[in-house]
């Protein structure tokens, strides 16, 4: 067994129920987490979109089902490396992206989104695994 963390998009889209067909055999057998941003970003999402009780339990229970990688300062170490290489590269990533992949790299997670552009240069450059939709 192994470990694969999902983005916010695949959390949101295994939540509804309308991920890729693709995407569910990728984790079959995985150890599944997130990150403590994805949890915060589908916070906020319930909150943005008023979401009703129901629909907020509904998260938690899926929630308490995945793994969650958590902040440690080995993470913000890695936050700052990702994000200063990316920045003297001319590529500076969004902020909850740039959070993600330290979580994966600091944790030697594979990370599984379906916005690959977004993470190919960590990929590139910094040793963050993708898991890639197959071709």
């Amino acid at each position: 067994m192994s470990d694969v963390c999902i983005d916010t998009d695949v959390a949101s889209l295994l939540q509804k129920g309308t991920a890729p067909q693709w995407i569910v055999p990728e984790l079959i057998g995985q150890r599944v987490w997130t990150s403590f941003v994805t949890v915060g970003e589908l916070w906020k999402w319930a909150e943005v979109r008023n979401w009703g009780s129901s629909a907020q339990a509904r998260l938690e229970r899926w929630l308490r089902r995945v793994g969650v990688l958590p902040y440690d300062d080995d993470v913000a170490k890695t936050w700052g490396r990702l994000a200063a290489h990316a920045q003297q590269r001319g590529r500076s990533r969004p902020q909850n992206d740039t959070w993600i992949a330290a979580c994966c790299v600091r944790y030697d997670v594979a990370l599984l989104t379906l916005n690959t552009k977004d993470f190919d240069d960590f990929a590139t450059h910094d040793g963050l695994v993708l898991v890639r939709p197959p071709r």
